[in-house]
């Protein structure tokens, strides 16, 4: 569902979501924004480290893609953690080396 604002589409809902996946070596992150907000977009393994912060900072609402390179990591299931003011979304993530 979309409202436009001068001719511009933009999400009624927050969405995030990856693909491919799983990957190898890298995966496109694309997440929507209703209204404008601060983001901050993570990832961490499976012991809870951080291996990247790929957002951090305003955006606008609208559509995003923000790509994940993970090369230099070992093949395993990662998991993203999106906030967008005080909107928070997890998901998970396999790279298959």
């Amino acid at each position: 569902m979309l409202k436009s604002n001068n001719n511009v589409d933009i999400p009624l809902s927050y969405k995030l979501q990856n693909y491919p996946n799983p990957f190898n070596p890298t995966t496109t992150i694309a997440y929507q924004l209703p209204k404008k907000s601060h983001v901050l977009l993570r990832v961490y393994n499976t012991l809870g480290k951080e291996v990247a912060t790929l957002v951090n900072g305003d955006k606008e609402a609208g559509y995003y893609n923000v790509s994940f390179d993970a090369t230099n990591l070992p093949s395993g299931i990662y998991i993203y953690h999106f906030q967008a003011g005080k909107y928070q979304l997890i998901r998970k993530m396999i790279l298959l080396k």
